[in-house]
């Protein structure tokens, strides 16, 4: 992979609509980048586009993707023309730990949308990178993912899943010129944690998680925990002896 197309190639956004999403493409498009944000309902986006490009000074564009739709991936990237060199998974979904554990259907999309989804289009983007001989693939996962716990365990499934695929594919890749990044938030200030009550030091903006994605890109970072004390806390709690853990309310 060239320095200059790790630093100038195009980004693709998946999940453009989020807030990280949209942070992720103001980054980069600051760092004078073409930003491809995909995301359902594209067209809407049409403002955030219009801003980014103006205020960057960038090229942006916008192309319709609905991420639980995976019959549709291979005509998504067809349709996308050239490949990106960096692609940015954002997408996601917290859902609510009580609705999951008594709805099937709930439960089914919150762990479609924190692994099925983005591990299946990663993977296919995988392949084509690695045809290529380039790219770097960024997964979004979570702290969530390190250890099951009682108060979201549902979703941390999904996103320990989706750690574990990424490392797999980082590994698989490790020879081919393609880069895997697991980027780690912890707690993030958006839309989706909007009314909970988050402690501030260990809570991250969605500009700070694009910053750490933006650095372990140009790093070639592993794995990234954006609040490097997240590393610790998932340490201990990691290593809580069983009896112990169980009796714990996280």
């Amino acid at each position: 992979m060239s320095g200059d197309s790790v630093t100038r190639g195009p980004v693709l956004v998946l999940g453009g609509r989020s807030d990280i999403g949209l942070a992720v493409a103001h980054r980069f498009a600051a760092a004078g980048r073409p930003v491809q944000l995909a995301a359902r309902d594209a067209a809407a986006l049409e403002a955030d586009r219009a801003d980014i490009a103006l205020r960057h000074g960038a090229s942006v564009t916008l192309h319709e993707f609905d991420a639980l739709d995976t019959a549709a991936f291979g005509r998504f990237l067809e349709a996308l023309g050239p490949l990106p060199e960096v692609v940015v998974c954002a997408v996601g979904l917290l859902g609510e730990q009580g609705r999951s554990e008594g709805d099937l259907a709930e439960a089914a999309r919150v762990m479609r949308s924190n692994y099925e989804a983005p591990a299946l289009i990663l993977g296919e983007l995988a392949n084509r990178f690695a045809a290529r001989g380039s790219g770097v693939l960024v997964g979004i996962s979570s702290v969530a993912g390190d250890r099951g716990r009682a108060s979201n365990y549902v979703y941390g499934s999904a996103k320990a899943g989706f750690t574990a695929f990424l490392s797999g594919l980082r590994n698989r890749l490790a020879k081919t010129g393609v880069h895997v990044v697991t980027v780690k938030p912890g707690f993030v200030a958006t839309r989706m944690t909007q009314g909970m009550d988050l402690p501030a030091r260990l809570t991250a903006s969605p500009d700070a998680v694009a910053k750490a994605i933006e650095g372990a890109v140009r790093r070639r970072r592993d794995v990234v925990y954006v609040k490097p004390i997240w590393a610790l806390i998932m340490l201990i709690i990691r290593h809580l002896p069983e009896p112990i853990f169980k009796r714990a309310k996280l």
